[in-house]
């Protein structure tokens, strides 16, 4: 199966929504990427994902990258320098632990969605929406080959 299929096109509206409705009343940016494998550590393959996407280029640096590899079951959230001066030290464990019971269930789309709104109450919290707000980034899911 590729990557590209392996969320339904339902799932991929509940995860872009998600994404938008986390990005309401935030200057914050989440993307979810989703690759196959993941040859390396989890954490360098995001790293080396979020500078492809851009997203250190966030005016405030608060960027949040979601990192889905499907067939090795492996996951990785990465937040910009921004938000991680601002967030407790174990904000990103709390949100990995949450998906983690939903991923156990076979609720990919779900973990995803509810772990990227958890980190959208936290860009509000930290990062509010200012009257002059752009979307920095596509809200769009990426995947491997549009890297």
């Amino acid at each position: 199966m590729s990557v590209e299929n392996f969320f339904s096109k339902e799932e991929k509206k509940q995860i872009t929504d998600a994404i938008a409705a986390a990005e309401l009343d935030t200057s914050g940016e989440i993307r979810l990427h989703v690759e196959g494998k993941c040859k390396i550590d989890v954490l360098d393959r995001a790293a080396y994902v979020f500078g492809k996407l851009k997203m250190f280029e966030t005016a405030q640096r608060n960027g949040v990258l979601f990192y889905l590899a499907v067939y090795d079951r492996k996951f990785a959230i990465l937040g910009d320098a921004g938000i991680n001066k601002v967030v407790p030290d174990n904000f990103w464990d709390d949100i990995k632990e949450m998906m983690l019971g939903h991923f156990k269930n076979g609720k990919f789309a779900e973990g995803i969605s509810r772990g990227i709104l958890m980190a959208g109450e936290h860009l509000k919290a930290n990062f509010p929406y200012q009257s002059d707000d752009v979307n920095e980034l596509s809200d769009e899911i990426s995947f491997e080959k549009n890297l």
